[in-house]
């Protein structure tokens, strides 16, 4: 007895198995790897900022939001992401996919110039990086010495172990964070 006569004389068993053809069919066309379709990464510009001392409502206020509005009109902007903790301000900027990088972080440096002045003059510049969208921290490097506080360490790093990381083959942005513990990311 062949298969299309055993299908025939037993029809249920014969829609299982087609049934359970298609459905094994769908996963597996779900799991292949496509390595034709092109890497798209949408451009992704970041601006941080660092208020020593002030709380994550008073960055909100002062900073996040004084900027967000100023950026908050750049052409190709498709979403705009914030996020304010104690001492710093970190707004992300995602643009469509046809915007050029370049213009794009020209036009948020254009637009975070002008509203510096209207941020506290304790706060740090505003620091605007063009980020790759796929792009995380591969290392983080944490720092403790004998003897000295959390930010005696934090103030070593960053005046003479942050510039030497910076200039490193394949590192493309070494900073630190946190006062309370001297990390530097990289």
């Amino acid at each position: 007895m062949t298969l299309s006569e055993f299908c025939i004389r037993r029809p249920v068993f014969a829609t299982v198995l087609s049934l359970l053809l298609v459905i094994f069919g769908l996963v597996s066309l779900e799991r292949l790897t496509v390595r034709e379709y092109p890497d798209i990464s949408r451009p992704v510009v970041s601006i941080s900022t660092t208020y020593r001392g002030a709380s994550a409502a008073v960055v909100e206020n002062k900073i996040t939001q004084v900027i967000e509005e100023r950026v908050g009109g750049i052409e190709g902007v498709l979403k705009l992401e914030s996020d304010s903790t104690d001492e710093r301000s970190s707004i992300r900027i995602e643009f469509e996919v046809e915007r050029d990088i370049d213009a794009a972080a020209n036009d948020v440096r254009d637009r975070v110039a002008r509203v510096v002045a209207a941020l506290p003059t304790e706060a740090d510049p505003p620091q605007v990086t063009k980020a790759d969208a796929s792009a995380e921290s591969v290392m983080f490097i944490n720092f403790k010495a004998e003897g000295m506080t959390a930010l005696e360490v934090t103030d070593y790093a960053e005046r003479f172990l942050l510039d030497r990381f910076s200039v490193l083959p394949g590192v493309a942005r070494a900073s630190i964070s946190g006062a309370r513990r001297a990390a530097m990311r990289i």
